[in-house]
This record gives C-alpha cells, structure tokens and sequence, in this order.
C-alpha cells in the first residue's frame, strides 16, 4: 500500500500510544472526518506500527470552548499529541509561546517532506505565522452568495437561473424586488453582531469591506478609521435598519446563524454570503438546514465589489478565504512518532480517501474533488479572487471588535460613523497608536 512508504515502517514502537483530538463528533459535528480518523487513517498507521495505539478524542462543544481547552492544556504542558486546529488561532498561541513551528518540535522530518511540494504558499500560511510553519492545513474554503433561483423567479427577478450581482446597488435592488414579491420574508442575509462570532468577520464584514479595496489590516497597520469601514457599515444599515432587506433580529439573538440558515432552507431568506460548507454540509440532504431539490432551486453568484474594479487588487469581484488542519502539541512526549501520525494524515492517499467521505477543496494540488461539479466549478472561479485573514497575534481580538461594530450599526444604537469611531478608540486601546492608520485624516 503506498501509504507504507513514508518512512513509518523504520520508527521502533514498543506498547506506545499516540493521541489526536478534533471538533468532532461521530453522528454530530464533523462527522464524516471522525469516520475518516476511525476507519482510514488509525488502522493504517496502526499496521504501519506495530504496538502503537492511536486514540481519537472527539470534542463536541463549541470551537471558542476547544480554543479555550487548548489554551488551559498547553499552558501547563499537557494535551493532545497531534490536535485540530483553526487557523487563525494560530498568531494568537504562538505569540503566546503556547505553539512551535513544526520543525522545531519534529525536526529535519518535517522539511524533509514531500507533501510541502504539493501545498502553494498560499494555503501553507493559512497555518503559518512570521514566515514559520506551525501546521498543515486539511485544505481551503472560498465565500460566494448562494441564492434561491426558485424564489427569485417568483419575485420577478431577471435571470433568476443565472443570477449575478455586479454591484453592491445590484444586491440591494434584488432584496428589494422580493421582499415586494414576499412581504414577510427576509430575503437577504450578510452576517453581523456579536453572535455569529468569526462568522460575522469574515462572511459578512470582510466579504464587504474587500469590496471597497480594503481589509482590515494594510501595510503592516490596523485601519481604524476609512472610507471603506463607513461604506460598509452604511450598506449593514441600509440592508437591516432603513429598509429591513434582511432580519435585523437573526443578526442578534443567540442562535441566529441556524435561524439563518433555517430562513433559507424554508424560502424565507432567498440570498445568503457563507462559504462553501454550505453547500457541502449545512444545506446537505439529511442535515437539518437541508433544502429540497437543492441542485435545481439553489444557485451561487460571486460577491460583487462595492462598484466595479473597486474590489481589492482592482477585482470587480472578491471572496475570502481561511482553513483548518493540524498542529503537534509542542509538549509532546513523541514527537517523531506525532510526526509520522500527522504525515500519513495529510499524504496524498489519505486526503484522496477523506475526500471519499467529505469532499472539499484540498490542500494538496494532487488531490482532485471527485464527482463535486460545485466545489470545482467555485473553486476554479473563486480562489483567484481570494483573501485570507493577516497571521497577527491581535487578529482575534480585532475580530470581536469588528463584530460588535456591526452590532452596534445593526441593533441601530449608533450611526455609522459613531460605531466606526468606538471601533477606533477599542482597536487603539488594543493594539496601540503606532500600530493603527486613520486613512480619512
């Protein structure tokens, strides 16, 4: 079996135990990664050596719960060898001395590899941090508008079938058209508030202030104050708080994402910015939010820039862009054999196996999405317009205060301008002066 050929065979293993831990659940969250775990990758590291017992800890709590049992674990050297990981925790723990890079905990086996050959640059920093490589990530994912072509054509919309936005004007003047058609729907939905936590940072608000020609972190400094916040805070108020295009209460309650979701699986929401585990998962047949018939009456359009060419980098349209994969606990009492672990876990033949159980967009190059005309088609057309999050320790709490700047803008207890100029002094307050740029001054 090729697998046998990475190496695995020469490591001595005498009555060892190797230990690995996810968000998953077997019949909940993730659930196909832990039949994937349980049926590919522990008997074949197993086979590969002898006396070695790999165990799988399935975490079912929410990620901010594991981010925080990580944080308590490693912090007095305890823990998982081998531990799932988001990549955007990752600046944050390392800054925090809480991670090493790879190599530093496994050595000249991890530059040695061959997989690195097979991961662009760009999907290795999604687990990278200051040019080091902390982890390797499972693959990527790309952010898009699904839409109801069935609810769309009975609202009158053009094109209803091959629907695609080309501005912001475009978006709004669409909700508009149905919400006349359906008067109780709510038929847009771009995240926001507190509640829908990184959800909100990166489907809604990043995937709006991209189209401005702006992220939140340029030129080595934190924007507090521009054009590009205002536009897009005054877009959140035009959709939710002038003329309720969208459920101003979804974006605040605590289960609000399923709600949205739920919205859109019954018809009532008809545009919706995710990514595309929406498609592969959440609106999947047998998952709760599943839509009916959903190849014929769900379609997916690229997020228009604000105007056109006035995307980043001059795009007309944007996405964004982040990833999970896999850390080695540096307070590891096996490095090399965690090693080896998280190496079969991300060859070649594994993730070709994975993909037999969840088909995704992979990191590695050589690792085709079997039979998903959507992942190819999105993944063709959106990962060259792509963004990812910045590698800075600050990310995560810049990130709730992006999040509670759209509450404020949303819930209407501030205008635009006020919720940019708290967000201002918080992230100034956070990060410090000399690491901020007001660009409206």
């Amino acid at each position: 079996m090729a697998v046998l050929a990475l190496g695995v065979l020469a490591t001595p293993a005498f009555s060892q135990s190797i230990s690995l831990v996810c968000r998953c659940v077997d019949g909940g969250v993730s659930s196909n990664q832990v039949k994937w775990i349980k049926e590919f990758v522990i008997p074949t590291f197993e086979a590969a050596h002898p006396g070695v017992t790999v165990t799988l800890n399935e975490f079912g709590g929410s990620d901010e719960a594991l981010k925080q049992q990580y944080a308590l674990d490693l912090s007095v050297g305890k823990g998982f060898d081998v531990m799932g990981f988001d990549g955007f925790w990752i600046p944050e723990f390392a800054s925090g001395n809480l991670l090493k890079p790879l190599v530093d905990v496994a050595g000249s086996a991890v530059t040695e590899w061959e997989g690195w050959s097979h991961i662009s640059a760009g999907i290795q920093s999604i687990m990278s941090y200051q040019g080091k490589i902390y982890g390797i990530a499972n693959g990527t994912d790309v952010r898009m508008i699904f839409y109801r072509k069935d609810i769309l054509g009975r609202a009158g919309v053009p094109n209803a079938d091959s629907w695609q936005p080309i501005n912001w004007q475009d978006l709004a003047d669409t909700a508009r058209i149905v919400l006349r058609a359906f008067p109780d729907s709510a038929p847009l939905q771009i995240n926001a508030g507190t509640s829908m936590g990184e959800a909100t940072t990166l489907q809604g608000y990043y995937m709006l202030l991209l189209g401005t020609g702006e992220e939140p972190f340029m030129d080595g400094k934190w924007v507090v104050r521009s054009q590009g916040i205002l536009d897009t805070l005054n877009f959140y108020k035009e959709i939710y708080v002038d003329n309720k295009l969208g459920s101003q209460r979804v974006q605040l309650v605590n289960d609000g994402r399923d709600q949205s979701f739920a919205n859109f699986r019954d018809g009532k929401t008809a545009m919706l910015v995710e990514g595309d585990w929406f498609y592969r998962s959440v609106t999947a047949p047998g998952s709760e939010f599943a839509v009916e018939n959903r190849d014929e009456v769900m379609g997916w359009a690229k997020m228009p820039a604000e105007h056109p060419g006035a995307g980043i980098r001059g795009q007309d349209y944007v996405s964004a862009s982040g990833g999970t994969g896999w850390v080695l606990n540096p307070n590891t009492a096996q490095p090399a054999l965690a090693w080896e672990l998280m190496e079969l876990m991300n060859s070649k033949e594994a993730r070709d196996a994975y993909m037999t159980y969840q088909p995704g967009i992979a990191a590695r190059d050589d690792v085709p999405v079997p039979n998903s005309p959507f992942l190819t088609e999105t993944a063709k057309a959106l990962l060259p317009l792509t963004t990812s999050r910045p590698n800075n320790d600050d990310y995560a709490k810049v990130s709730e205060q992006i999040q509670l700047m759209t509450e404020n803008v949303v819930s209407g207890a501030m205008s635009p301008q006020q919720a940019m100029d708290a967000y201002a002094a918080a992230v100034t307050g956070i990060v410090g002066a000399e690491n901020t740029v007001d660009r409206l001054k």
